[in-house]
């Protein structure tokens, strides 16, 4: 697919694809991936949405994908990512649409739905409680695999993420600078959210925390969990039977 562009209020350039006709949904992929990578390389994820009557719109997150990658630490000030996503929002002009995101995208939902964003439908991907409350709790572990490539164990959990980012042709220095953006948000605020939100988590995967608790801190939370870890759920239809299923409420 061809990228589309805008520009963000700093001035970075953030790319951005469409698939599909109908009510729009946006899909904000994970960390050190990209809107291919999650939602159409391994499985036809957002395909699958199009095809069930939605408007799938899918962001390069910046220091991702065909998105600039800007190595100034200016360019990454708390909460920048939810910047970014509230002037997507803007330059597409919807306002009324449903919302998901894995891993870092259900984190930077989050932090939308944190400072007023209310779409529809939220779907929390790849996400459990402490991974939204606690945004610097595995900041450490990605700073070391950003700052030492070339040096981890094969077949640690290290070297798996570096051979991801090799795959991806991820930028480590824009990805490291980025960390810094990462936000989190108090359980009483997520607690308050009186919104439909679907939570989808492989049964293998704690690296965001506890996604059934997740599920049932939110006021109407629904818990799906789904076969794989955190790197391979991503790649597995059921992803998108759970997404549909819950949209389809």
């Amino acid at each position: 697919m061809t990228p589309l562009f805008f520009t963000a209020p700093d001035g970075t350039r953030l790319a951005y694809y469409e698939l599909g006709e109908g009510r729009p949904l946006l899909l904000i992929h994970g960390y050190i991936s990209d809107a291919h990578t999650n939602w159409m390389k391994f499985v036809p994820t957002a395909q699958r949405l199009a095809d069930a009557g939605f408007r799938v719109i899918m962001p390069d997150l910046r220091a991702h994908g065909a998105s600039d990658k800007p190595h100034d630490p200016a360019a990454y000030p708390k909460d920048v990512l939810t910047d970014d996503m509230f002037a997507l929002v803007a330059h597409l002009g919807p306002t009324d649409l449903d919302a998901a995101g894995y891993s870092l995208g259900a984190r930077t939902l989050s932090r939308m739905l944190a400072r007023g964003f209310r779409p529809g439908r939220a779907i929390f991907a790849g996400m459990g409680l402490e991974g939204l409350t606690r945004a610097d709790r595995r900041a450490d572990h990605f700073r070391n695999i950003l700052t030492n490539l070339g040096s981890h164990a094969k077949g640690s959990p290290e070297w798996f993420v570096e051979a991801f980012l090799k795959t991806s042709g991820g930028d480590a220095v824009a990805l490291n600078l980025l960390i810094d953006a990462f936000e989190g948000t108090d359980e009483a605020v997520l607690r308050g959210w009186d919104l439909p939100v679907g939570v989808v988590c492989g049964t293998d995967d704690f690296d965001n925390g506890n996604a059934q608790a997740l599920a049932e801190a939110l006021p109407q939370g629904r818990y799906y969990p789904i076969p794989g870890n955190h790197m391979s759920a991503v790649t597995k239809p059921e992803l998108a039977d759970a997404m549909l299923d819950f949209l389809a409420r």
